[in-house]
């Protein structure tokens, strides 16, 4: 109980304390609430390990009178992710939101940002209530779109506006969904919901709700707002809103579908967020063939490898009997989910070290930087392994599990859909990647710290190690998962 609530409280007070203490206390303080809050992420995963899911009920009050928190396997794992990615960020902006660099107000901004963007995650991560997931949803879409638009450019300022307007919409339709979902019901925990009588009402709810999501989570063909918000905010921000901010609406998606309303995954349900999925797998690839911008492509890259987690709705069912392939191909998207944030995140922090470097992220200004900055360029190839889903990363391990679900069901389309995409990411990775380790140096960069190009190369060798060692979080990741992902939908 103690670790669950820490990890909601720490980063709230620490984000706090940055506003109000002096700028020569900003740093420390929140390198302080970054660490502890690292250690209280890690103590929630070894008590889900020990003791199994954790529930808490505040102020002691069961649902629907009160409001039920818990960890499970798949919320501790998604919380450790995101403290390893938040732990990284925090280094890296140690050196490139400096007041000297980024300039005194994005200096004062970032870092109360970014942890309340942590506890808001934390947040969605661990809540079992529709009205209490809204809330947190939106205090990450407000702290998501501050750090697009803190640089203050034209370019920024436009992307965030953007950004705003898609979020307001889809949290227009997801609360009009809730709204359905408690006059119909009277209750917006989950549990309770999965427990409920079922009227008609409830797939006009799950609709809206689903249809919110979808926009907040960029899935084709919502997804126009990604992209420049991601290139257009600075490298440690971009690594937060491409590695965490779209799980946290996936997240409850996925609750949604699986825990709250599965009898509602009807074939055509399934076939249809699916097919969004593939699409966004091609469309995304595509638009990353086209850019001259490393930013740009790793951003439309994130619109593609999200779609791979799409997959898992019809691989898990939608016949009303049990499926034994259901429970690989759950933990196949979830392995997708955990993988691509460790190694998007590394890819855009080693964006920020070459812009840093040579101050351009364009291919042809970053053109054998291999040559001066090794770390950074391994740590990009190493993300890369994960992206194409190639032995023994965490990609490899996603796409085997959700393969052999699709060729078990005899759902070879999805198969196809895997393959097509790798192929993709294959091609759209090929050019930075050969723009990097080029022979010949473009732009002479500056010297870089050895200590800053070594946090992308750490989260980077973690994505790899999440597929070597899969044994551990396969398991853990089966702690507290609803029946569906066992059975099938």
């Amino acid at each position: 109980m103690t670790a669950l609530i820490s990890g909601l409280v720490l980063p709230l007070l620490a984000a706090l304390a940055a506003i109000a203490l002096p700028a020569r206390a900003r740093l420390p303080v929140a390198l302080l609430g970054v660490g502890l809050t690292l250690a209280a992420s890690i103590w929630l995963a070894i008590s889900v390990w020990t003791n199994g899911a954790i529930t808490v009920s505040l102020g002691g009050w069961q649902p629907p009178i009160g409001i039920a928190l818990r960890a499970d396997g798949l919320g501790a794992a998604l919380g450790v992710m995101t403290a390893l990615v938040m732990a990284a960020v925090a280094l890296a902006a140690r050196h490139e939101m400096e007041p000297l660099v980024a300039g005194p107000r994005t200096s004062f901004g970032f870092w109360p940002l970014m942890l309340l963007l942590w506890a808001a995650l934390n947040a969605v991560f661990v809540s079992r209530d529709l009205f209490n997931l809204y809330v947190g949803l939106e205090l990450i879409t407000l702290t998501a779109v501050a750090l697009v638009a803190i640089s203050g450019k034209a370019e920024a300022i436009a992307a965030a506006l953007r950004y705003l307007l898609f979020a307001l919409a889809g949290s227009l339709l997801y609360l009009a969904g809730v709204v359905l979902s408690y006059a119909a019901h009277g209750t917006l925990d989950i549990s309770l919901l999965a427990a409920r009588t079922a009227v008609p009402g409830d797939a006009l709810a799950l609709g809206l709700m689903t249809a919110g999501l979808l926009v907040k989570t960029a899935l084709f063909p919502f997804h126009v707002w990604l992209p420049p918000a991601h290139s257009a905010a600075p490298a440690p921000a971009s690594a937060m809103l491409s590695a965490l901010v779209p799980k946290a609406s996936l997240l409850i998606l996925l609750r949604l579908w699986f825990e709250a309303m599965p009898e509602l995954a009807t074939p055509v349900a399934l076939f249809t967020l699916a097919g969004l999925g593939a699409l966004a797998v091609i469309w995304g690839g595509v638009l990353a063939l086209l850019q001259a911008r490393l930013k740009l492509i790793v951003a439309y890259s994130t619109v593609a490898q999200l779609g791979y987690i799409f997959l898992v709705f019809p691989l898990a069912g939608g016949d009303g009997a049990a499926q034994p392939w259901a429970a690989g191909a759950w933990t196949g998207a979830m392995f997708q989910m955990l993988g691509h944030g460790l190694a998007k995140a590394a890819m855009f922090l080693a964006a920020g070290i070459y812009i840093a470097a040579v101050g351009s992220d364009r291919l042809s200004d970053v053109r054998g930087l291999a040559r001066a900055l090794p770390m950074t360029g391994f740590a990009f190839a190493l993300a890369s392994i994960t992206l194409l889903g190639l032995p023994p990363s965490a990609g490899f391990t996603a796409k085997y599990l959700l393969m052999t679900g699709a060729f078990a069901s005899g759902q070879w389309a999805w198969a196809f859909v895997l393959v097509g995409g790798g192929l993709l990411a294959a091609a759209y990775l090929y050019r930075p990647l050969t723009a990097i380790f080029a022979r010949e140096i473009a732009v002479t960069p500056r010297p870089i710290p050895w200590g800053w190009q070594a946090v992308p190369l750490v989260l980077a060798m973690l994505s790899v190690a999440l597929g070597l060692l899969s044994s551990v979080p396969f398991d853990f990741l089966q702690i507290g998962r609803p029946d569906q992902a066992a059975e099938g939908l």
